[in-house]
Order: C-alpha cells, then sequence, then structure tokens
C-alpha cells in the first residue's frame, strides 16, 4: 500500500498536504492557470487544464476552500433571482427552461447555483440583503418587473449582474439576454391576418413587464402592417388561469372575435379553454397564437400555433455572460437579442373563418 502511494505521488502519512505550488510544479504550468484551472476558469487552455487535472489525481490535491475564500473573496456560487410567487415558479415551463439552461452554464465549472424566488415587499428588501451581504459572487434576474428595480438597486451595489429580459432603464448598463419580443408580436399579428381573420384580439402580459409591452406593441403594427383596425386587448399575468379571464373580457367586448394572440403558451391555453366552454372552435371559429414553443397541446390533437422562445439558449448565454463578469468584470454589457420565429401548428392551420 505504500508503495502504490509513493508511485502516485502522494505524501507519506504524517507528511504536509500538497499545495498549489506543488501541483503546479508536478503539471508543469504555472501557479495563477493552476488557479485558474481548479476554479473553474474560463482563460486555461485544454491542455493546461489536463495537465492539472492529471497532476490532481496524482497528488491527491485537495483545495482548502475555506482559505481560497478568504483569498479570492469569492463564494463559487450564483444566484438566480425569480421575482414571481413560489406556486407560479413551480408550475410555469419557462422557469424549469431557464434554470436547466443557467445549470448547463455552469457545467464544467467549480459554480453553483442558488435559487432565490423574491416577491415584492419583505421577501425583496430580504434578498437584496443576501446580494449584498457577499453570499454569491453574481446574480441572474429573471421575470423582473418595473416596481423591483432589480437592474437599478444591483448595479449600484457592483455585483455582477445579468438579466433575462430587458431591464426598463437600458442605460444602467447592466447586461442582458432576451429575445425580439417586438418581431413576435408583429409576427402573430402578420399570421393571423394572412390566414383571413380580421377581428383580432389580444391577451397581453403584464403592463408592468418590458416583454409584454414588447410584445403588445409589436402585434399593433403587425395589424397597421396588414391593413386591419386595432382590436380588443386585456392583460394576463401569463397563467392559465389569467388567460382564461382576460379571453373572457375579449368577447365580452368583441363577441365576433375570429382570431386570438396571447403572449404566452399557458395563457393561449386559457383563451382556448374559454372559447371551448362558449362553444366556439378553434381554429374553425377563432385562431388562436401563443408565444414560448413550450410544446404544450390543448388536448383533442390541438397543438399550439407560437412564437418560438428559446429559454434554454437563452438562459445558457446568460450564465456564461455572468461567468464570463465574474472572472473579467470589464466584460462588454452589449444585449444578446435572440430572434423570433413562428411555428405553425394546428390551433391557426385548417379551415379559414366562417363568412
Amino acid at each position: 500500500m505504500k508503495e502504490q502511494t509513493r508511485q502516485l505521488g502522494r505524501p507519506p502519512a504524517g507528511r504536509p498536504s500538497p499545495t498549489l505550488e506543488d501541483l503546479a510544479t508536478a503539471a508543469g504550468v504555472s501557479r495563477s492557470t493552476a488557479s485558474r484551472a481548479i476554479n473553474g476558469g474560463l482563460k486555461v487552455s485544454p491542455q493546461a487544464q489536463a495537465a492539472v487535472d492529471a497532476a490532481i489525481v496524482a497528488l491527491g490535491y485537495t483545495p482548502n476552500r475555506a482559505a481560497r475564500s478568504l483569498v479570492t473573496k469569492r463564494t463559487a456560487s450564483i444566484a438566480l433571482v425569480i421575482p414571481e410567487p413560489d406556486a407560479r415558479v413551480m408550475m410555469d415551463p419557462f422557469f424549469a427552461a431557464v434554470i436547466t439552461g443557467v445549470n448547463e452554464a455552469l457545467r464544467g465549472t467549480d459554480m453553483q447555483l442558488v435559487l432565490l424566488m423574491s416577491r415584492a415587499g419583505d421577501d425583496s428588501a430580504r434578498t437584496m440583503r443576501y446580494l449584498r451581504g457577499g453570499h454569491v459572487d453574481g446574480a441572474i434576474v429573471v421575470s423582473h418587473h418595473r416596481a423591483d428595480d432589480w437592474a437599478e438597486t444591483l448595479a449600484k451595489t457592483g455585483l455582477p449582474t445579468v438579466l433575462i429580459g430587458r431591464p426598463w432603464d437600458t442605460g444602467l448598463g447592466v447586461p442582458f439576454v432576451d429575445l425580439d419580443n417586438f418581431e413576435g408580436g408583429r409576427l402573430a399579428a402578420r399570421h393571423l391576418a394572412s390566414i383571413g381573420r380580421t377581428n383580432l384580439g389580444t391577451v397581453a402580459g403584464p403592463a408592468d413587464m418590458t416583454a409584454a409591452a414588447d410584445r403588445l406593441e409589436g402585434w399593433k403594427q403587425g395589424l397597421r402592417e396588414a391593413g386591419l383596425r386595432p382590436g380588443p386587448v386585456s392583460h394576463g399575468d401569463f397563467t392559465t388561469a389569467g388567460g382564461a379571464d382576460a379571453a373572457r373580457n375579449l368577447l365580452a367586448e368583441v363577441p365576433e372575435l375570429d382570431g386570438v394572440f396571447a403572449a404566452s403558451d399557458l395563457m393561449a391555453l386559457g383563451v382556448i379553454e374559454t372559447l371551448r366552454s362558449l362553444g366556439r372552435e378553434v381554429p374553425r371559429d377563432v385562431a388562436v397564437v401563443g408565444f414560448d414553443n413550450h410544446g404544450l397541446s390543448a388536448g383533442n390533437g390541438l397543438d399550439l400555433t407560437t412564437v418560438t422562445q428559446p429559454m434554454v439558449d437563452m438562459a445558457v448565454t446568460a450564465g456564461q455572460l455572468l461567468v464570463r463578469r465574474i472572472e473579467d468584470p470589464e466584460t462588454s454589457t452589449e444585449p444578446v437579442i435572440y430572434p423570433a420565429e413562428l411555428v405553425v401548428r394546428a390551433s391557426t392551420a385548417g379551415l379559414p373563418a366562417q363568412a
């Protein structure tokens, strides 16, 4: 056993554990390169990383995380802040996609993800105290509202931060990853017009969120381009129940609606539930377009026509951008905007509206 230990390069019992300098020497790299390699740094060549990994095994090297944190002032963790009620976070596939994407971005690093679900009021203040307290190296904020002030407040703290979704104030220098929501709303309007629908309404998202505001403005632009008059607008909360309630408001205002754009797939399902409860068939009587492309089905073989929002890819990008900003605070703050694409399925395909 002693002979095997010596062959592996591990120190015999009673000898000090190998140091970072020992590791660097064994790997044939500098101390700083060895440090970056064991800390999941991004500026390490594959060859150097492989050499350090082999030396870790050979020496039996174990990083002293407590000591390392004192020196680097790093916690090896980032926060994902979701200022929404717990029940919505657990039930909405949007948030599952975000968590999946951020976790994927951290794969291959030494960082862990801390999930903070923060609602308005005391929860928000408590979350901000936690973020300011040095418990994480950076934060990603998703589903933020105008009153939350996350972008402004975090910008003042100096904590590396990335937003998923455009902030209301883009002049704060906080980088963000988003979809071209304006174009998504425009595509929905143009598509419904192209299949002969003329009495159109929309279930918009919360007016205090930039994604909802941009989708609504794009929708209005699409109607203008198609030569159609503005239709009724009813705001929902990105939930199925909210979509159902908003659809009832639309139909009460304009019973002859033959097309509806819902600003999320979950709300689109609520719209379809309401239409069916009133004896209206989709898409024969009313065509419905959603937003997100979560792959949801309204049942009876009815899949949603929807605008794709590649949330996993967007969250991966946000996570990678945050890691780079933690490593190098001078990283570019330019936004990353994904293009919008419409996927046509059964909820708008088939017969045109009845004359």
